[in-house]
């Protein structure tokens, strides 16, 4: 995560009773450690689950929780809390408060707050399922979405009742990335978007393999920028132990051949393809069904090898195919390797970057090769260069002149 993902934002965090309050002492972590300021405001039902001494350390700032309060010179916290904010985030939010939402009630601070804005307004519900699946809560949740409120989860899994279903919070790290993805710019809206990330593990036998030094941080990374885009993002993964990027389908695969199948099933309905995935050229042509066993005095076994199919010159062939983005991890002579492999591959653009000075870190440095020539884009941070580079392929796509 950037430190600096939400510098200059200012948020109002709104909430509501539910015990699913603990979650927003870590939210608020996040929130700030991004670089946002963070007003809290709380329904008297709030404060029973977690006290506003412990919001206001959190966030550095007072806690408002009554609509009387003197602290506002012109004594109308309804509307001066709002009008510095960027969006309210109301979290947790429950039934009865979305229900309030639904009918313009405000007789309190943080439901006059929220009738009173000129800002937009994100809702994280927390409930039980019972509560979440009534007609009531669907119809008034449906009319959040009608009235252009962004509705985020809930997750489903254990509730603090005992009960499993839907009506779980949001995980703080998932409300995070839902909030930092609501205010990114969307440049690939309506595209949908295939990646491919990770190594690719090329069994020996059932114990051993062969496999590279991938850690799958850039193609996850991309993955995490192109859905906060706007894009409709498949990723393919190969065995790598990272978390899927928030609003992102993951297919986890092993071998190339799965990983070859797994795009293949999907690619053609694709309007762009980034392939990063560090995938063996080659594969063991007859896996052992058994561990080779070392056996003192006997000679080391000799393996057949067999070329694995290439996924990316594969896709590019396709009739219609979506626009392909390769990416040429070397080991040196980058400029020269980047552009003879755009060109055998037929991609019209390629990512070069010197595989040991990227394997594994947080950082990486990378060239762009297409039809205009080279271009170098600075070291920084896998988060930020993912959102230089979907800005970089944003541009080169049809309709590209509509991005600013």
């Amino acid at each position: 995560m950037a430190i600096a993902e939400l510098a200059g934002k200012h948020l109002v965090l709104g909430m509501t009773g539910g015990i699913a309050c603990y979650k927003i002492a870590e939210l608020t972590r996040l929130l700030t450690k991004a670089g946002a300021t963070v007003q809290v405001a709380m329904t008297e039902a709030a404060t029973q689950f977690i006290t506003p001494v412990t919001m206001q350390a959190l966030s550095g700032r007072p806690v408002f929780t009554s609509q009387w309060d003197t602290r506002i010179d012109n004594n109308m916290a309804h509307i001066d809390l709002s009008r510095e904010a960027d969006a309210i985030v109301i979290a947790p939010a429950s039934a009865d408060f979305i229900a309030k939402l639904v009918h313009g009630m405000a007789n309190d601070l943080l439901s006059t707050l929220c009738l009173a804005r000129d800002c937009p307004l994100l809702v994280v519900p927390a409930m039980n399922r019972q509560m979440w699946a009534n007609p009531a809560t669907q119809r008034n949740v449906a009319q959040l979405r009608a009235d252009g409120i962004l509705v985020l989860g809930p997750d489903s899994g254990s509730q603090a009742c005992g009960e499993i279903g839907d009506g779980r919070m949001l995980e703080p790290e998932a409300t995070y990335e839902a909030i930092v993805s609501f205010f990114q710019p969307k440049i690939l809206v309506g595209r949908r978007v295939l990646i491919t990330a990770g190594p690719t593990f090329e069994p020996i036998d059932p114990v051993r393999g062969i496999t590279n030094r991938s850690s799958g941080k850039m193609g996850f990374a991309i993955a995490r920028a192109a859905q906060q885009a706007g894009a409709t993002v498949r990723l393919v993964a190969g065995p790598v132990a990272l978390g899927t990027p928030w609003g992102v389908v993951r297919d986890d695969v092993e071998t190339a051949r799965q990983m070859y199948d797994a795009v293949l099933s999907t690619a053609a309905d694709c309007d762009v393809f980034v392939s990063v995935a560090a995938v063996a050229d080659w594969r063991v042509d007859e896996a052992s069904v058994e561990k080779i066993k070392k056996t003192a005095g006997h000679r080391v076994p000799s393996l057949a090898f067999v070329e694995n199919p290439d996924i990316l010159a594969t896709v590019a062939q396709l009739p219609n195919a979506p626009y392909c983005v390769g990416f040429a991890a070397e080991s040196g002579n980058l400029e020269t390797h980047g552009e003879e492999k755009r060109v055998r591959k037929n991609v019209p653009l390629l990512v070069g970057n010197l595989g040991p000075k990227t394997f594994g870190r947080d950082d990486n440095e990378v060239v762009l090769f297409d039809a205009h020539g080279v271009t170098r884009l600075p070291r920084m941070d896998k988060d930020a260069l993912a959102v230089a580079l979907v800005r970089e392929i944003a541009r080169r796509l049809p309709d590209a002149s509509l991005i600013s």
